[in-house]
């Protein structure tokens, strides 16, 4: 049955390209990004997936006035196995970010455009790729009237860009009841171009504005105020202590450690003589699973106190994103050694397990304990003008999904 599966994969070329061109020349930007949301992107997709031979189709509709009739659309289509006491899901999702400055694109970003073997098209990596190589595992088992082991479900997602807090999380807190306790998670939404990396666990996530108050004076002047911008720049440095007081190694993760970083710096004053009153920086927090950021937190405030103290100053934290590690996948687990035959098998390089600081949706379903895997071939253009998706990119995954299914099918 493998070889029947990837051989109807390879046929689906121009039915992919298809796919993206109709998913590309619909925009499903958040109303935060100031777009209308996934709606028309939703229906679009729903009359492609009634074409196909999917046991139910729902609809998952989080509320959100700013969106476009109110709601935000999460859509399940599942496709039942000869048992449905488990589910192996394919999750991808339906916003994307806005285009960025015209001027950089060679082209019309809500028009494909073909070069060679790339599709170009905001979008179309990020993560209409996702979308379209988990249409083509099912459409080639639905073709050969084979039923997995266990239920397949494409679960198409809202809000992935801003937070997830209408996709993912959403689902996870109000419907957790669509989970089963044996059910499984594909992730399409992060990768390495050569298609080996296996990302199974993920670092807490502490994003941290700093506001330290002070008094303006004249510059010439500076006994008759304090300043802010002294003061912050002595707490930057202090922050970098953080590396010591929290310094457990895993090498699971790349880079190896947590990280506290200060980032984006706000304005103060306009003027070169002027000592500023007030003064913004924002640290950028990513802490292994090991510590609480309750942990971390507490030490940053005694490090502003010291400063506080130190420089007559008033410094005030406000958290912009908080959020503890999820427990990891199990390196071990059946569905990331299924993946990994599979890699062998359709992209021939040695896959690599391995954890990240970044966020992905996969944490909501980690929380459940659930195995959640993020998975895919990338080129990495996501969010960039040109983005483009290599259909050899999108054709691989499918493949690599349809065999990890197999292999998870003939698991006892």
């Amino acid at each position: 049955m493998k070889e029947k599966i990837l051989k109807k994969i390879d046929g689906y070329e121009a039915y992919a390209i298809e796919l993206q061109r109709g998913l590309t020349a619909i925009p499903a930007i958040s109303p935060l990004s100031g777009g209308e949301g996934e709606y028309d992107k939703a229906i679009y997709l729903e009359k492609e997936l009634k074409k196909l031979k999917f046991d139910s189709i729902e609809w998952v509709n989080a509320p959100q006035k700013e969106a476009k009739n109110g709601i935000r659309p999460n859509l399940i289509a599942r496709y039942r196995g000869k048992k449905s006491d488990k589910t192996l899901w394919l999750m991808s999702h339906l916003d994307i970010v806005p285009p960025g400055e015209l001027k950089l694109w060679k082209s019309d970003p809500y028009k494909l455009k073909i070069e060679g073997r790339n599709l170009i098209g905001r979008g179309v990596e990020d993560n209409q790729q996702a979308t379209v190589s988990s249409l083509l595992v099912v459409k080639a088992m639905m073709e050969l009237n084979f039923r997995p082991e266990f239920d397949i479900a494409l679960l198409f997602c809202a809000d992935e860009e801003t937070g997830s807090g209408f996709g993912a999380d959403y689902m996870v807190e109000k419907h957790p009841g669509l989970f089963g306790k044996e059910d499984m998670f594909f992730v399409p939404d992060s990768g390495t171009e050569d298609g080996s990396a296996i990302e199974v666990a993920e670092k807490s996530i502490l994003w941290l504005k700093v506001t330290t108050h002070g008094k303006q004076c004249h510059a010439s002047r500076p006994a008759l105020g304090v300043n802010a911008f002294r003061a912050a720049s002595a707490l930057v440095v202090k922050f970098n202590s953080l590396y010591k007081k929290f310094p457990h190694k895993d090498a699971l993760y790349e880079p190896p450690i947590s990280t506290f970083e200060p980032t984006k710096k706000e304005a103060n004053v306009p003027n070169v003589n002027t000592l500023p009153g007030e003064d913004v920086f924002y640290m950028d927090c990513r802490v292994m699973p090991e510590y609480q950021l309750t942990e971390v937190k507490a030490e940053m405030r005694r490090l502003a106190d010291e400063t506080q103290k130190e420089y007559n100053v008033n410094i005030v934290f406000e958290p912009q994103q908080e959020a503890q590690a999820a427990p990891p996948t199990d390196p071990n687990a059946p569905i990331v050694k299924a993946l990994e035959k599979a890699i062998r098998e359709i992209y021939k390089v040695e896959p690599k397990v391995q954890g990240i600081g970044g966020g992905t949706v996969a944490a909501c379903f980690r929380r459940l304990n659930l195995p959640a895997v993020v998975y895919s071939r990338l080129n990495e253009s996501a969010h960039q003008p040109n983005e483009y998706c290599i259909l050899d990119n999108l054709m691989g995954d499918a493949k690599i999904f349809a065999i990890s299914a197999l292999l998870l099918g003939e698991q006892k």
